[in-house]
């Protein structure tokens, strides 16, 4: 363990979310949600859990956990939905840099950010804006793997084929635009269609939603493609799904774009959010939605994180009282105990 990373160690997730936070509105709209996104989908919270639990292959059957959850995996790749991806392997050098002549660091870790952006920034020749948020993320993503592993990480870069190949102006004006709906498209009597994009670094990563239909029914309408194949969560469509009613937890989605052309979030889906452990802000049309929930209104640019499971009152301690079946039990009916567990009233 070098200097660094023993720095890093000593904050916790609150500390990182404070930093980001301080950080926000320094970061290019493009990445702003994107990265707050990522934080989500990969909690240090879960991660030092985990890490400490006695058995750790029983913590993950309890959790009912189902995917890729392990970030070791994926130091190269699971930034891609990012448009900061691709200046991976400048931030990736900045940090060895760093690494090699790192002393105490000054006790701020947004400075930390700001100072690896900065050095990364030159060697992209682009604007620090633009590297903030993949400088936050590579520094997570030491602080969870390790130096070693985040060392000898391969130097991959995903090329972005679909939305993300713009540049960052055009991709924000992009999330924000609207399919036509023809001259007639004003009348409530029109059958309003919008699309959904799934995966903004491929060519058509998209589905259509009809106008006020929830993002994962119109998700299991698509039947383009064996997704089962390529996803065995994926049982209907491209997002993950098993009950439609905010009790699985498996069809959790982050929102980059579009957030307020959805419904408001009910009581329900804020409350089984917590239970599952996919932490969300108070705002009525948060970033982070579960997409059995949320209606559309408009186009959505949103991404699926790879893994799902349900550890909020474990890991976060701030849900009601939640009975766990053994692990034997199917993840469905798990599912179905453990929202039947949040959802009985306290005598």
């Amino acid at each position: 363990m070098n200097g660094l990373q023993e720095y890093l160690n000593k904050y916790s997730e609150a500390d990182w979310n404070s930093a980001l936070e301080r950080l926000l509105f320094e970061i290019h709209e493009v990445d702003r949600v994107a990265t707050q996104v990522w934080f989500r989908f990969y909690p240090l919270a879960l991660r030092e859990f985990l890490d400490k639990a006695e058995d750790k292959e029983k913590a993950i059957q309890k959790f009912v956990m189902q995917g890729d959850y392990l970030l070791d995996d994926q130091i190269s790749s699971s930034h891609d939905f990012l448009y900061g991806h691709r200046f991976w392997n400048e931030v990736k050098t900045a940090i060895t840099e760093r690494a090699a002549k790192f002393a105490d660091g000054n006790g701020d870790l947004a400075e930390e950010i700001r100072a690896v952006a900065k050095s990364a920034s030159g060697k992209a020749n682009k604007d620090v804006s633009l590297l903030l948020g993949i400088a936050a993320v590579s520094l997570m993503t030491l602080r969870q793997v390790g130096w070693e592993k985040f060392e000898s990480a391969p130097a991959n870069i995903k090329k972005p084929q679909g939305v993300l190949n713009n540049s960052p102006e055009k991709i924000v004006q992009v999330r924000k635009t609207d399919d036509s709906q023809g001259l007639l498209g004003f009348l409530k009597t029109v059958n309003k269609e919008f699309s959904v994009v799934y995966d903004e670094t491929v060519k058509g990563g998209k589905f259509r939603v009809f106008n006020d239909e929830e993002i994962a029914s119109g998700s299991a309408r698509d039947q383009s493609q064996k997704w089962r194949e390529k996803d065995e969560r994926c049982i209907e469509g491209v997002i993950p799904v098993e009950c439609r009613s905010a009790s699985c937890g498996t069809c959790w989605v982050g929102i980059l774009g579009g957030q307020e052309k959805l419904s408001e979030v009910s009581r329900l889906e804020r409350k089984q959010m917590k239970v599952f452990g996919y932490k969300q802000d108070d705002e009525p049309k948060p970033f982070m939605r579960l997409s059995c929930q949320a209606k559309a209104y408009g186009n959505v640019h949103l991404v699926i994180p790879p893994w799902n499971g349900v550890f909020g009152k474990k890991v976060y301690d701030n849900v009601g009282e939640v009975t766990l079946e053994p692990a034997t039990t199917s993840a469905q009916k798990l599912r179905e105990t453990i929202a039947g567990a949040v959802n009985e009233p306290k005598k």
